[in-house]
């Protein structure tokens, strides 16, 4: 569809009543906490390894939640009989071998019209033995399929010299939390014992007689549905040369490595409070102890924290992608509230909202946290709660900026030195490049990628610097510097030349940024222009004026702006089929930014989000908005009900100011 050039400027009457109803669909879902849980699912490889691994561990899942996840899984197969990696995706085989996997161990029968269909698509694609590296291992562990079948995943490389470029601490966070205890379960060959059902499942996925496969001969084949990454010269070539050590590992030295590996999995658990840094580490860390301790206490904390990553929707029960993303919602909920003019109001609201923030800052770093190879954490703000032990550099810079915004409109504003905790640990997540990375400065060199064994996930491999990140910390350093002047001038200073620096060299020819957090270029640009002008650029400025033209140019015939999550995965704009909400609010919120506030384009935007505001204050449902590793979306439920508020409300605020 071509852009529009025209738009008319919205009653104001009209913009004030979408603002009320808006803001009261919002503030009905706000919890006792203070915060705004949502929906947080979308990948669909999470909930058959959670229901897999109940079934193997002997944790009871209740009837009614069991019949739900299956109405889940019901719900969003696709139309080729597969599921895709996410809700929205094309099928995959490692998703669908281990949902069908995982609704047979759930009773529901082979010959139900959904397995039917799933079963033929599963076969059509080369069955299991085609499944990215990740379907094949959590397979192994349900003894339907063979280790034989798996390219190594040795504990030893935790004990080899920690300088050493390629020792697992060098990874990317999520990475090396997920590869340390499927090296764990690994060396030890921990398997679910064969049962009738499991002897079944294998009649039915492979199409030869299981103990007569060739399990060697398929380590390397992978699907073309999952081979987004395909395997590296350099990673074969390790493949081989692990293969070769185990054929004869040494004992001692598997046994040093395997209690190496423990007590890291038992530190990620005491500095997590069981909750783990992500789902996938957390339900292998079940599997850990019901091989190491299966009456130990460790076990039982997992046990009664699993319920956590559950989330029960209108379309079934599912698995969340995180522990939660309440303080990320929450934060820009509360500023949302603030852009609408409403804020003396709804007092109560962003008292609430802010002694949330308050209490979810982490107050101390972890005991002993070099041993587990973990950065400072004090000062910082998690994605989802302080608990979850993991702080986040956006997610600091959200919190930072959240609670400056808010220190007028409650009665105990955050301590100066807490924020200060906060501007410190900000300074210190600044990358080499320039850039910001998410959760550390990276460890380990570019090259590593080469060695991504996961064939359907991209830039997995080391912390990169972020486009989102950078300027997230930009504008957050640079609103504490206006607050206290003279407590980190210089360092903040120098830390946004830099971030100006790395931000001009992401920006495409065609003047848009690329995001990698959520769906896509209306993302990443709109953090973007907010990077540059906290940099210092004017908006007259070409860089800005090229990423506004960029959105500008994107624009759709009724006023609003649309991208689905194939952006991420082709690396260019893919229009979707109608304007989205959440799009065209980042839209909007970038133009404005970039001084193109009293724009046709901006009042266009506006008038579209008035026209598709429902009766209720909300938005219809519409395409998935979060991303993560190039080709997994994620649902941020609560974007629908932040974005159009904050886009809308900041319009008017401008439209306000230009009457006066």
């Amino acid at each position: 569809m071509e852009p529009t050039s025209h738009g008319q400027t919205p009653a104001a009457a009209g913009v004030e009543r979408a603002l009320d109803r808006a803001l009261s669909h919002l503030i009905s879902h706000q919890a006792d906490s203070g915060a705004w849980p949502g929906d947080y699912g979308g990948p669909m490889f999470l909930l058959p390894l959670y229901m897999g691994t109940c079934y193997a561990t002997g944790v009871p899942i209740a009837a009614d939640v069991r019949a739900d996840m299956v109405r889940y899984l019901r719900h969003v197969q696709n139309a080729d009989g597969g599921w895709g990696l996410h809700v929205e995706s094309h099928s995959y085989l490692f998703t669908s071998t281990i949902i069908y996997s995982a609704l047979r161990l759930f009773d529901v029968p082979a010959e139900d019209p959904m397995l039917v269909k799933a079963l033929a698509w599963i076969r059509a694609q080369g069955g299991p033995l085609a499944a990215a590296s990740w379907g094949k291992f959590f397979l192994t562990l349900l003894n339907l399929h063979d280790y034989a079948g798996l390219n190594p995943v040795p504990p030893e490389l935790w004990i080899l010299p920690e300088a050493l470029p390629i020792h697992p601490s060098r990874l990317w966070c999520h990475t090396r939390m997920v590869y340390l205890p499927m090296s764990y379960l690994y060396g030890h060959r921990v398997q679910m014992p064969v049962n009738a059902r499991v002897l079944q499942i294998r009649a039915e996925l492979y199409m030869e007689p299981y103990d007569r496969i060739d399990w060697a001969s398929a380590r390397e084949r992978v699907a073309a549905t999952d081979n987004y990454t395909p395997v590296a010269q350099m990673m074969r070539l390790a493949n081989r040369a692990l293969l070769a050590y185990e054929k004869r590992p040494v004992r001692l030295l598997r046994a040093q490595a395997l209690e190496r590996v423990l007590e890291l999995v038992d530190a990620e658990d005491r500095n997590t409070q069981y909750i783990c840094l992500g789902p996938v580490s957390k339900l292998y860390h079940l599997w850990v102890w019901q091989h190491a301790r299966p009456n130990g206490s460790q076990l039982a904390h997992h046990v009664k924290q699993l319920p956590e990553y559950l989330w029960r929707a209108k379309d079934g029960t599912k698995m969340q992608g995180y522990h939660s993303s309440q303080l990320w919602d929450t934060a820009f909920a509360a500023q949302a509230i603030l852009e609408s003019g409403r804020a003396s109001a709804n007092a109560q609201v962003l008292e609430r909202a802010h002694a949330f923030i308050a209490a979810n800052q982490v107050s101390e770093d972890l005991p002993r946290r070099a041993h587990a190879y973990r950065d400072a954490t004090k000062g910082g703000f998690c994605f989802s709660s302080k608990d979850n032990g993991w702080t986040v550099s956006d997610c600091t810079a959200e919190g930072l900026r959240t609670a400056l915004a808010l220190a007028p409109h409650v009665k105990t504003p955050i301590a100066s030195e807490r924020l200060l905790d906060a501007v410190d640990l900000l300074l210190r997540s600044q990358n080499p490049d320039d850039g910001f990375a998410s959760y550390e400065p990276y460890r380990g060199p570019a090259w590593l990628e080469k060695l991504n064994p996961s064939n359907c996930f991209g830039d997995i491999m080391i912390d990169y610097s972020y486009v989102e990140c950078t300027a997230a910390c930009m504008v957050a350093l640079n609103q504490f510097k206006a607050e206290y002047p003279g407590l980190r001038d210089t360092q903040i200073d120098e830390a946004t030349r830099r971030g100006l620096k790395f931000l001009r060299s992401r920006q495409r020819e065609d003047g848009s940024f690329e995001g990698s957090w959520g769906v896509c270029f209306t993302y990443g640009t709109w953090f973007g222009i907010e990077g540059l002008r906290a940099g210092g650029l004017s908006a007259g400025h070409s860089a800005i004026q090229r990423a506004c033209a960029f959105l500008q140019g994107k624009q759709l015939d009724d006023g609003g702006w649309g991208e689905t999550a194939e952006s991420n995965l082709k690396r260019r704009y893919v229009h979707a089929e109608c304007s989205q909400a959440v799009m065209t609010s980042w839209a909007m919120l970038a133009l404005i930014a970039g001084g193109q506030g009293e724009s046709r384009a901006v009042a266009h935007g506006a008038q579209f989000l008035l026209s598709s505001q429902q009766r209720d204050g909300s938005w219809p449902e519409e395409h998935i908005a979060g991303m993560f590793n190039k080709t997994c979306a994620i649902h941020y439920d609560n974007y629908l009900k932040v974005f159009p508020l904050w886009a809308l409300g900041k319009w008017a605020a401008r439209n306000e100011k230009e009457r006066v």
